[in-house]
């Protein structure tokens, strides 16, 4: 490797089954660092979807704040949460509170809001043991991939996310909408084209429906975006699922996924979703002090069952409006 490290296109490693990586010496200060290739890194994103940085020797919190603030310019704070995350800063946050024994499949982040985040941020502080890997899949050649039928069909009709708010499961009131005042809440709902019914014990659903296929804002390519596998009952582990329908219901369950006209999506359709996902994934097992870069519309990822201690932190940035992306249906225009 030269000295200079985005001197050249050669720079950046290239293999099939991982994504692309560019490996650095300790630059000291990382954030300089960053501030100076910030346009040459984001390029790398732009044309691979995704940049795993390797050598910026991460540590701790703060410097990561600022890594996030110089490559971003400012960071999102997140809204709709379907569960927890610790956060370290304004726009700066731990992963998803989640079984670490439990895959999180591929998905788009926070793809059911209607103002999404372009750019995801990743900083590993400590690599499990074994596992854990934030895989990424290029959307445009899972969309390619899907069968014509299905792809069309959720092109045509989106797809419906059904949540159902409690104290037990999932991110709460609070940690979703940053209130957890009914008024403020209704607003939100309100402004974000969601559908909301409070229930009789005072809870909440709500459904949401959205673009499955939307173009990117940049290149104009179309892309599969969305979280239908990831959200549904049928990606999760088979005792979670018995457990959560025998005590919410079918109707009740923290979060669920349905075609955009309000069927239930069948089991088959979603292993169909994950299995073509795993057909177009890359993985990289974490060490401490990467950083990667993920282009949040171009690019899924997921988080890899994992054991031993893990610390990812991570940021959002970039909002680009749905409405911007070229999709459908029409609900997701507003």
């Amino acid at each position: 490797m030269s000295s200079s490290p985005l001197a050249a296109p050669l720079d950046v490693e290239l293999k099939p089954d991982r994504p692309p990586i560019l490996h650095i010496d300790s630059p000291g200060d990382a954030a300089s660092w960053a501030a100076q290739y910030r346009e040459a890194l984001r390029a790398q994103v732009t044309e691979h979807g995704a940049l795993l940085v390797r050598g910026l020797g991460l540590r701790e919190t703060d410097q990561v704040g600022a890594v996030f603030g110089a490559l971003s310019g400012g960071l999102m704070t997140e809204r709709e949460a379907f569960a927890p995350r610790e956060a370290y800063g304004p726009g700066l946050y731990s992963s998803t509170a989640w079984p670490a024994n439990q895959p999180m499949c591929m998905h788009h982040e926070l793809s059911y809001t209607v103002e999404v985040p372009g750019l995801m941020l990743f900083a590993c502080l400590t690599a499990p043991a074994e596992g854990g890997a934030t895989a990424v899949a290029d959307a445009e050649q899972m969309l390619q991939a899907l069968p014509t039928t299905l792809s069309e069909r959720f092109e045509h009709e989106g797809w419906l996310l059904t949540r159902s708010y409690n104290d037990e499961i999932g991110a709460s009131l609070a940690e979703s909408f940053g209130t957890d005042d009914p008024a403020a809440v209704e607003r939100y709902c309100g402004a974000h084209a969601i559908d909301f019914a409070w229930q009789p014990d005072g809870s909440l659903r709500t459904r949401q429906r959205r673009s499955a296929v939307v173009r990117h804002p940049v290149t104009g390519r179309r892309c599969w975006f969305n979280q239908i596998a990831f959200l549904n009952e049928w990606t999760l582990a088979p005792e979670v699922r018995e457990y959560l329908v025998d005590v919410y219901g079918d109707e009740g369950l923290p979060f669920n996924t349905r075609f955009g006209d309000g069927t239930p999506i069948d089991e088959d359709v979603v292993q169909l979703l994950n299995s073509t996902y795993e057909e177009h994934t890359r993985r990289e097992p974490w060490q401490a002090g990467d950083l990667m870069l993920v282009d949040n519309i171009r690019t899924a990822h997921s988080r890899e069952p994992y054991g031993g201690e893990r610390q990812v932190l991570v940021g959002m940035a970039e909002p680009c409006r749905l409405s911007d992306c070229a999709p459908t249906p029409e609900a997701s225009r507003r």
